[in-house]
């Protein structure tokens, strides 16, 4: 009797046991399940503001932009303001778009785009070139005049590193620089003090139209290398070398090939230089209007902008396609490629008609 008694008294332990047990899985799996819910929302809710950040801002009228910006400040429309104003906007535009800038960040979703941070490195190559043209040339009068106290300041920060995230900020030393562009703007709107200058000269503009073209030609060649390229080398022979197999190997130059994970960063680049330089010319035109009509040059400016522009097109595609020059599947960088050669002979061809007497 005593013996069944502690049998039945061991079942209902062991029952209790697998009842506790039962219990403890039951919470545990619970546990696991809101884990997973949450972190599938957080995951849904960063993959729907990526995509929103990762849109690229619309393209804006430079004249609008300028005659509103000095209506509210009760300045007046003087050569270079429409310039000086358009670095601001575009510069302004890396930091205040949706998400901010984001080539600096270290949390998800901004962590995980490469796309945006390509396009703003981009638009930050143009404002660098810009940036220095004011403080070298267009606020000059010779090469032996001073500079401009507020625009050496800005140049500098607009050569920040792209990517600190602290002590200071990318976006703490950009804005700085906008601040400097401002106060260069206010002096240069005052009719009361000429401390401030702008000068609209046709070897001014070659200067920095130089620089573009550069760039540009660097991007034609960098999205082209999308599908491999032979480059024939172009340094000095040495002669103590002629004959050599080494040497053979020197003069016909290496495959040059973008790494695929890369091609997608070099469209995006070569988009963010397209947008700046299409505004940034839209304010040259403007403001050296003279200067390009006694040239007969402004169709050319005209013309290069629509190029660029055109390379702003919408683009349908989930991801950049990198087929084959006469493959089945298209070539976005060679799509961009042609844009960005057809704005560069445009360049060059402007440089020629401002350089004729």
């Amino acid at each position: 009797m005593l013996d069944w008694k502690n049998r039945t008294a061991g079942a209902r332990d062991g029952a209790a046991d697998s009842v506790d047990n039962a219990r403890s899985y039951f919470a545990g799996g619970w546990a696991v399940r809101v884990f997973g819910g949450l972190l599938g929302l957080y995951l849904f809710a960063a993959l729907l503001v990526g995509w929103y950040w990762n849109q690229e801002p619309e393209q804006f009228s430079v004249q609008q932009r300028a005659e509103a910006a000095a209506q509210a400040r009760g300045h007046k429309l003087v050569n270079g303001y429409t310039t000086v104003e358009t670095l601001k906007q575009v510069a302004g535009t890396l930091l205040d778009k949706p998400g901010g800038y984001l080539s600096n960040d270290l949390a998800p979703p901004g962590l995980w785009l490469d796309n945006m941070p390509s396009w703003e490195f981009g638009v930050l190559v143009q404002v660098r070139d810009m940036s220095r043209a004011l403080r070298k040339d267009f606020t000059r009068s010779q090469s032996q005049s001073t500079e401009d106290p507020d625009l050496s300041k800005a140049e500098p920060r607009f050569h920040f590193d792209n990517k600190s995230w602290a002590l200071p900020a990318s976006e703490a030393e950009y804005g700085e620089g906008i601040k400097s562009l401002n106060r260069y703007l206010n002096r240069l709107a005052d009719p009361a003090r000429s401390d401030a200058q702008f000068y609209t000269r046709a070897d001014n503009l070659n200067n920095w139209l130089g620089d573009a073209a550069t760039r540009l030609g660097s991007l034609s060649q960098r999205l082209s290398a999308s599908v491999g390229q032979v480059r024939l080398n172009t340094a000095v022979v040495d002669p103590a070398l002629a004959g050599s197999v080494a040497q053979a190997d020197f003069i016909e130059g290496v495959n040059y090939e973008t790494p695929w994970l890369q091609i997608d960063n070099v469209f995006y680049e070569a988009r963010g230089q397209a947008w700046a330089l299409a505004h940034l010319l839209r304010a040259i035109e403007v403001d050296f209007a003279d200067v390009l009509a006694k040239k007969n040059a402004t169709v050319s400016v005209r013309q290069i902008i629509r190029e660029l522009e055109a390379a702003q097109e919408t683009l349908w595609s989930p991801m950049i396609l990198n087929g084959s020059g006469y493959g089945l599947l298209a070539n976005h960088s060679l799509v961009m490629a042609n844009y960005i050669s057809r704005a560069n002979a445009g360049l060059i061809d402007l440089r020629q008609l401002l350089s004729q007497g």
